[in-house]
C-alpha cells in the first residue's frame, strides 16, 4: 500500500485444507505420467467437495420400550386381531357345516314327498287288496247255493246255506272294522237313525224306533250309514160321532135336528 514498506507485496490467507487439495491434485497429475507434459494447466484450486449423499433408507425406528403404552395397545390390537380372524374361520365352518346339512335335508324332504305321493297313489289302487281277499269266499259261496238249489228240494238246507254265508260275511266284515247296530226299540237318535216317517203304536213310547227298515254300520267306531227307521208316536183319540140319521131323512135335516134347529127351533130371521 502507499506509504508503506510492504509496497509491492500482497498478502492472502488460504486454509490449510486449500493447501492440501492442491498438493494431492499435483501428487495426482504427477503419477499420470512422468515427463509428459500436461495437456493442460493444472487446475490447483480445490474440488469441491460433494455433498453428502441422503440416507438411502431411513433407519429403522427403534422399538418403543416394553413399558410403553402404545406397545401395549399394539399388542392388544394383535391379540384382538388374531383372536378375531380364529373365530372368523371357526364361523365359517360353522356355516360350511350347516349349509350342507340343510342341502341334505332339502333333498330328504323331497325324497320323502315323492315316496309318500307314490305310496298314496299305490294304497288308492290297491289299498281293498286285502278286504277284497276275505270277500271272494262269500261269492264263491252264493255260487254254490244257487247251482244246489237247481237240483235239491231240501229248502232248509238252501236257507241254512244261506245263513252261514251271510255270518261268513258279518264276520269278514267285523275284522275289518265294520260292524252293524241294531236300532229296534232304541229311542230315536238323529245321529245314528234315519227316520223314514211316523206310525202310531201304543207298544213303545212316543219317539222310539218302532221299526227297522235298514241297520246301521259303522267303521272303526265311526258312522258309515246310519239306520233307516220309523219313529213311534202316541195313538189319537178318535173323534166323537153325532147321532145317527133317521131313516128317510136328509143328512142335513138330522144335523140341524141334532143342533137344536128343525121344526121346533125357533123362526128363522127375515
Amino acid at each position: 500500500m502507499a506509504g508503506t514498506p510492504d509496497k509491492g507485496k500482497f498478502s492472502t490467507s488460504i486454509g490449510q485444507d486449500v493447501i492440501d487439495e492442491a498438493l494431492r491434485a499435483v501428487e495426482k497429475h504427477a503419477e499420470v505420467g512422468a515427463g509428459d507434459e500436461p495437456a493442460g494447466p493444472v487446475d490447483l484450486a480445490p474440488e469441491p467437495e460433494p455433498p453428502p449423499q441422503e440416507e438411502e433408507a431411513a433407519a429403522p425406528a427403534e422399538p418403543p420400550p416394553p413399558d410403553d403404552p402404545l406397545r401395549r395397545e399394539l399388542d392388544e390390537a394383535r391379540a384382538q386381531l388374531e383372536l378375531s380372524q380364529a373365530k372368523g374361520r371357526e364361523l365359517m365352518e360353522k356355516i360350511k357345516e350347516t349349509h350342507d346339512k340343510m342341502l341334505r335335508a332339502v333333498a330328504d324332504l323331497e325324497n320323502f314327498k315323492r315316496r309318500a305321493q307314490k305310496e298314496k297313489e299305490e294304497i288308492q289302487k290297491f289299498g281293498v287288496e286285502r278286504l277284497l281277499k276275505d270277500l271272494l269266499p262269500i261269492p264263491d259261496n252264493l255260487d254254490r247255493a244257487l247251482e244246489h238249489a237247481r237240483t235239491a228240494t231240501d229248502f232248509e238246507s238252501l236257507k241254512k246255506g244261506l245263513q252261514m254265508t251271510r255270518k261268513l260275511f258279518e264276520d269278514t266284515l267285523s275284522r275289518h272294522g265294520v260292524k252293524s247296530f241294531s236300532a229296534q226299540g232304541q229311542p230315536f237318535d238323529p245321529r245314528l237313525h234315519e227316520a223314514m216317517q211316523h206310525v202310531e203304536t201304543s207298544e213303545l213310547p212316543p219317539g222310539h224306533v218302532a221299526q227297522e227298515v235298514l241297520r246301521g254300520y259303522t267303521l272303526n267306531d265311526r258312522l258309515v250309514r246310519p239306520a233307516l227307521v220309523m219313529v213311534s208316536k202316541a195313538v189319537s183319540e178318535p173323534a166323537e160321532a153325532g147321532p145317527p140319521p133317521v131313516a128317510g131323512q136328509p143328512e142335513s135335516v138330522a144335523n140341524r135336528t141334532s143342533d137344536g134347529q128343525g121344526a121346533g127351533g125357533p123362526p128363522e130371521q127375515s
